[in-house]
This record gives C-alpha cells, structure tokens and sequence, in this order.
C-alpha cells in the first residue's frame, strides 16, 4: 500500500452523549495521502476550529496539517488535489491551507453546507477555495474512483484507489468503525453465502464496492484495516 499514506490530524473525545456506551469515547482523525498519475491527492485534510460550543463539547486535539503530510515525506506545495469524504469540520480544517486547489465533492454535499445550521461556514468557503462537484460516481484522476457511500450523511463519498497490490478502499466516515463495515460487508454477502431469510440489509453501494474487489479498507475515526 506504498501509493497510500495514513496520516495521523488528531483526536477528539466523543461525549457520552453520542457514545451509547454511558462513557466518552477518544476517536482518531486520520487523512490519507494517495499518489497517482495526477499527483498526490489528499483525502480530508482536519480537525478545523469551531465555534466556542461544539470546541468544548469535542475538545479536538489537532495535528497542524504540515506536519502531519512531513510524517509521508510531503509539504503542502506537494499536495496537487484534495477530496473530502464530507464537509464536516473535522474532515475539512485544513482545505484552507491549500488554496487553488482543486476539491471533489459531491454537489449535494456542497450545497447542504451552504444551506447553514451543519458545519463551519468559513471552512468550506474561504479565498482560493476550487471546487469540482460531482454527481455520483466519477473516476477523478486514472485508478482513482469515487463512490457516494451515503448514510452518515447524504452527501458522503469514499474513494477506491487501484495500487499494485489491489484495490484501496478510503471509506472516510462510510462507517466509524472496521466492525460495522464488516457486518454491512457480511450482510451485502449473505445470499452469495448461502444464507436464507431474514437477513439483514446492507447499505446499497456495499455490493458495487465489493465488485471492485477491495484488498484493505482504510477509515477516518479508526485505525483498523478491513481485509476481505
């Protein structure tokens, strides 16, 4: 996996509240930097600063996003594209710090945050802000195919990555954990198993992501590695 690079953005505590477990939960950020044909592509770029509210209720600890892109041997002049799998302030921090840049998103996704009252307004809109929407499905740059993965939001998009090794999939926030995706994964197989109804259902891009034969599924709130 020598053509992705994790990279380490920080952490924030999700309250007990959100958990539903009763105790807070600390959850990793993590983007991925991808080399292709085109350049290095970025897959979410931080935790961004919010307002004093959602600061105190998170309590985010960010990696500056410099320094996370040194720990891959990259600046941000080496940055040639970005995508964010949504645009919510945690995936979004350092889009600002890339100017000029092209950024894939899905058109809806774009316009929801525009709409107000779901993320932080001047992180998506700030100067040199560039972005490229898209409508479903697209192949980007070549081996590098964006997939809509609603759920956590309508708008949510994955990438998969064709490396040497197999495919990538970079599910960003598809699932918040390698555990769900495996039971959606199971559930999207079940029939093919040989399992008869009831079953459960399975999120309906699962099955198309499955066909494009993904060797690793890579997340951005947990450091587990999905292997089929």
């Amino acid at each position: 996996m020598d053509d992705v690079r994790r990279l380490d953005l920080g952490t924030f505590v999700r309250p007990a509240e959100e958990t539903g477990t009763g105790q807070p939960q600390v959850e990793p950020v993590f983007g991925y930097a991808v080399r292709t044909p085109a350049g290095v592509l970025l897959l979410d770029t931080g935790v961004g600063e919010a307002d004093a509210e959602t600061e105190a209720w998170y309590r985010p600890r960010r990696v500056p996003l410099a320094e996370a892109l040194a720990t891959a041997g990259l600046t941000t002049a080496d940055v040639d594209l970005v995508a964010n799998c949504h645009l919510h302030f945690d995936h979004i921090g350092g889009n600002r710090r890339l100017p000029g840049r092209p950024i894939f998103c899905q058109r809806g996704e774009l316009d929801t945050a525009r709409a107000g009252d779901y993320t932080v307004a001047d992180l998506v809109d700030f100067e040199g802000a560039r972005y490229e929407l898209l409508d479903g499905e697209a192949e980007i740059v070549p081996g590098v195919h964006v997939v809509p993965t609603p759920g956590h939001v309508a708008g949510h998009q994955s990438l998969v990555v064709v490396c040497a090794d197999g495919s990538v999939v970079l599910a960003g926030q598809a699932f918040d954990t390698a555990s769900h995706w495996s039971a959606d994964a199971l559930a999207a197989r079940a029939p093919a198993l040989g399992h008869d109804a009831p079953l459960p259902g399975a999120s309906p891009w699962m099955e198309p992501i499955l066909a494009l034969d993904p060797r690793r599924v890579v997340f951005a709130h947990d450091a587990a590695v999905w292997f089929p």
